[in-house]
């Protein structure tokens, strides 16, 4: 199972600017747990989205 978690807001400038990103962590894959975190808490977006209150969470669960 796959239980993705979805904060979906308004599109501003700022948030536009960003562009795109998308990023995916697999257990059996030799990556390490905690860099993969670290390297999304150094994203611009959470700078970006810090003041914004989002219009829509989503979480939901997928079979894969």
């Amino acid at each position: 199972m796959q239980v993705p978690c979805e904060l979906r807001y308004g599109l501003t400038p700022a948030l536009e600017a960003l562009g795109s990103f998308h990023s995916w962590f697999f257990h059996h894959a030799g990556a390490d747990l905690e860099e993969w975190a670290q390297g999304l808490t150094e994203r611009a977006v959470w700078t970006a989205i810090r003041g914004l209150k989002p219009t829509e969470i989503r979480v939901y669960q997928e079979r894969v």
